[in-house]
């Protein structure tokens, strides 16, 4: 028997009943146990490129249910719900070439060498497995690409791993939709339905980490639930790593030179970003270090303008607005701080619980200001470390620095993140070497990902990218987007002196799989 799941209607603020139940402790026992069982039909390559290739598929296919069921439970709207799913197939599909590729095994292979110094080398072979049942939690604010059929999904079932998924309150229903999907391709690819299980419950999410099986976690979500995850897996019998991204700020410096040439044009695209998908993206600008004077006040300027006539938005549940609007408020109280857009209306203004152009979840975009001298008074600045923390929903603080030794003093007082960025004016830019590049070199420190003359918001599904940085931002130095972030979920294994008929056929002479492989030194 089980609890009947609920979640909050977006557009009510109210209780209401979902398909599904709350999983008991036997119930999470049994889904890690049978994710557990699939693991050996996972071995085949081809099988799982099989299986994320038709993920993909039948994500498409389903679309319209897909999105319209998400958007009921999320408000996110269809045109961002659409992008959202194009974004979820693309990254299944860009994982399936990575495992018919192979270069994610990482062979490397060192024939026996007996006149090696200081000591005859023996013959050695390593590689990389899976490492076996992988909990995966949703997250809020992204149903589709960081949820049931999301990165942290695609990656482990690339690398061998079955998938228990703990699906978030907000949206149970699309969880439940993508799941079945899920298993569907599954056993459409040849394995079983088991190589994907949902649960629903916050008990259940507790149990998941600490079941005795479960190999790894991903998690996407708060700073408190990530760090209380993150103690659980610590704290097991057998620890396992927890890739948990928690929370960031993502700071923005904007250098004299760049506010003096385009003020307007980085005060307007400071509102769309922070303002984007009312402020429930990881990585959107929350604090921003505008310089003092007239070129910063021309900034200020057009990010008012552009902030007050953005429109209100819709939270993802009441629990999120309350604590937006109490975060808000809490900020703007703070001795020297000033709010010339305000959460809720005009100038200095932040919106009473409930308020809210007849929609229950709504809130109104805004911006505070703070002099860097406040925040980092020797004296005074930690009365400002609220400034420092994240607030989810549509806030950015802008702290204004009058010369170099403010601007790096508000620096060292930051926080890892995921993204650091900054503006700079074209000739800074173009210089090799002097402040701009010694910027960048502190960025660098601060962040998984620097930007130059662009905005955090929007984080791209190839190669080269690193969706992660240090912490708070994550709970380690890997990523969640791209290619890489298959690494995760897997562990180097090195065969020494074993004789040929008993070597993984990726480990064999002759390349039988055709895999990237280095060997003695060389790239094959």
């Amino acid at each position: 028997m089980g609890v009947p799941v609920w979640s909050l209607d977006p557009r009510t603020g109210k209780r209401r009943e979902e398909a599904g139940v709350e999983a008991s402790a036997g119930e999470v026992d049994s889904a890690v146990r049978a994710a557990a069982a699939a693991l050996p039909a996972l071995a085949d390559r081809s099988v799982r490129a099989r299986l994320l290739r038709g993920a993909a598929g039948a994500l498409e296919r389903s679309a319209a249910e897909v999105i319209a069921t998400a958007d009921a439970e999320t408000a996110l709207g269809v045109p961002r719900l659409t992008g959202e799913l194009a974004r979820t197939a693309f990254q299944l599909r860009a994982f399936a070439d990575i495992v018919d590729e192979g270069a994610f095994l990482d062979v490397i292979i060192d024939h026996p060498d007996p006149t090696a110094q200081p000591i005859p080398r023996p013959d050695l072979r390593r590689y990389k497995i899976p490492l076996g049942v992988v909990a995966v939690y949703a997250a809020s604010n992204f149903p589709l690409a960081f949820s049931v059929p999301g990165g942290d999904t695609a990656s482990a079932l690339a690398a061998g791993c079955p998938v228990v998924v703990k699906a978030h309150p907000d949206h149970p229903a699309t969880s439940a939709l993508c799941a079945d999907l899920l298993r569907e391709a599954a056993v459409a690819a040849g394995l079983p339905a088991d190589t994907v299980v949902l649960l629903h419950g916050f008990e259940a999410g507790t149990a998941l980490v600490r079941h005795p099986l479960v190999s790894a976690a991903g998690f996407t979500g708060s700073i408190p639930g990530g760090r209380a995850l993150y103690d659980a897996a610590a704290a097991r019998p057998r620890p396992i790593p927890f890739y948990g991204e928690l929370g960031s700020l993502n700071p923005v410096v904007v250098t004299q030179a760049a506010a003096a040439e385009r003020a307007e044009q980085i005060g307007a695209g400071l509102a769309a970003s922070f303002t984007l998908g009312t402020g429930q993206f990881c990585t959107k600008p929350g604090l921003v270090l505008a310089p003092a004077g007239a070129d910063g006040d021309r900034l200020l300027g057009a990010l008012t303008d552009a902030a007050k006539g953005a429109p209100a938005g819709v939270l993802l549940d009441s629990r999120m607005r309350d604590n937006f609007l109490q975060g808000a408020a809490a900020r703007v109280a703070l001795p020297g701080v000033t709010a010339p857009v305000g959460p809720g209306g005009g100038p200095g203004e932040v919106a009473a619980e409930g308020e809210g152009d007849g929609d229950d979840l709504s809130v109104r975009p805004g911006y505070v200001v703070v002099e860097a001298r406040d925040l980092t008074d020797a004296e005074r600045g930690a009365a400002y470390d609220l400034l420092l923390e994240e607030c989810f929903g549509p806030l950015t603080v802008v702290v204004r620095y009058r010369d170099d030794a403010e601007l790096a003093a508000v620096l060292d007082r930051l926080p890892g993140n995921l993204t650091a960025t900054a503006h700079l004016g074209v000739r800074e830019a173009e210089r090799d070497g002097g402040a701009a590049a010694a910027l960048l070199a502190r960025l660098t420190a601060l962040a998984g990902r620097v930007l130059v003359n662009g905005w955090p918001t929007g984080v791209a599904v190839a190669a080269a990218q690193h969706h992660g940085g240090p912490y708070p931002a994550t709970t380690s130095t890997s990523t969640s987007v791209g290619g890489t972030a298959i690494e995760r979920w897997l562990r180097p294994v090195a065969y020494q002196d074993t004789p040929p008929a008993l070597l993984p056929p990726e480990l064999r002479d002759g390349n039988p799989l055709g895999i990237p492989r280095r060997v003695d030194g060389v790239r094959e």
